[in-house]
């Protein structure tokens, strides 16, 4: 198998898994807490999106991959690392443009990872010697892409999901608490 296999199927095989990983375990546990909390925890994976700098570090990557690109990809996640933080902070404040910060930073980080899958795709990234930052395609994107669709579902559900984080447990849901009867 070449080397652009197995990058698109490390690539392929961390979605799925962090997907699964997801839905079993990481969505069950952050409808039990605050909508502003689930969102902290989530935007807490982007923050390291500062390492994608590694890309204009001389003789870290292949230095025939495209400037732009690696510019693009850098300074892309450099500004998503920044917009996550920055979101962090007015959620734990509870600022009143926290959710609306959240909405452009988690488009913004978004739209930033779909333009570098299409620079990927487009110039065969794969193909270059990545060296390290293979690790940050293959494994770190996407957990950045779960990570994104987890946001954008707890802001869509964001009306519902403010109503039931103040309902005790078994309140408002089909399954009863422990020890209740069902009648």
């Amino acid at each position: 198998m070449n080397s652009v296999a197995i990058f698109w199927l490390q690539l392929v095989t961390s979605v799925f898994v962090f997907s699964v990983v997801a839905v079993w375990y990481v969505w069950p546990s952050l409808i039990k807490l605050p909508r502003n909390s689930a969102l902290t925890l989530l935007l807490f994976v982007h923050v390291p999106r500062y390492v994608g700098m590694t890309l204009l570090v001389t003789g870290m990557v292949d230095p025939k991959l495209p400037i732009g690109f690696r510019s693009s990809a850098a300074y892309g996640d450099l500004l998503e690392a920044a917009l996550a933080m920055a979101c962090i902070f007015a959620l734990r404040r509870h600022w009143r443009f926290a959710i609306p910060l959240v909405w452009i930073a988690n488009s913004w980080g978004f739209l930033d990872l779909l333009n570098g899958v299409r620079g990927v795709l487009q110039l065969n990234v794969p193909g270059f010697n990545l060296a390290t930052l293979w690790y940050v395609y293959t494994f770190y994107a996407p957990l950045v892409l779960v990570s994104h669709l987890m946001i954008f579902l707890v802001l869509i559900k964001s009306k519902i999901w403010r109503n039931q984080a103040s309902l005790p447990v078994g309140v408002g849901s089909r399954v009863q608490p422990a020890g209740v009867l069902a009648r």
